[in-house]
């Protein structure tokens, strides 16, 4: 009789990363990980001490691969900022669950805009953001929050919906808000029209 092949901790975070991805967070248990991996739940809970520690290391993962999504520049929306947040919206309408589990969870509980503006995770994009516009570090804060916001909500409404996507429809809204943004955030609005 062969030897039982080994259950790793990569694998046991990559059978969870697919739950997920294919059934939502609350499908997470020792058991359905353990039933994928053809296995007893010992060797899930010898490597975790709970499914709460199983989903940490997961959203790191999620997270990555998310990461890797909205940065693909695939697609030319005529700016990187615009490319980055039709990758967000697609992203919400094309891993729902993966957008709930990361966005949805409670993950940013006791978080403010703010500190999501200083992380170190949003270097590159300000960075970006920076060159391209030829604008401050408080600047492409400003611009970013604005486009984030109004992004998430598009995301957000497709994640949480069965509705037509209107491409075209959402580029169009995107690029006012985004150029509104870049024109408040250099001063350049005219305060007698607003």
């Amino acid at each position: 009789m062969p030897p039982k092949a080994k259950i790793t901790k990569e694998m046991i975070v990559e059978v969870a990363f697919d739950i997920i991805q294919k059934e939502g967070v609350e499908k997470v248990t020792a058991r359905s990980i353990s039933k994928q991996l053809n296995c007893s739940t010992q060797p899930v809970l010898y490597y975790f001490a709970t499914v709460e520690d199983i989903k940490k290391v997961v959203y790191q993962k999620a997270d990555e691969y998310h990461s890797n999504y909205i940065m693909n520049m695939e697609h030319d929306y005529g700016n990187p900022m615009l490319a980055i947040g039709m990758n967000y919206i697609n992203f919400a309408i094309e891993e729902k669950n993966l957008f709930h589990f990361l966005f949805q969870s409670n993950e940013f509980s006791g978080t403010s805009m703010l500190d999501l503006l200083n992380s170190e995770e949003l270097l590159p994009l300000l960075a970006v953001l920076q060159q391209e516009l030829e604008v401050s570090v408080e600047e492409a804060k400003e611009i970013f929050s604005t486009l984030f916001i109004f992004v998430h909500g598009y995301a957000s409404l497709y994640a949480n919906n069965t509705m037509i996507y209107d491409e075209k429809n959402v580029i169009t809204a995107l690029e006012k808000v985004f150029y509104g943004a870049v024109c408040v955030a250099k001063g350049e609005q005219d305060e007698k029209n607003i």
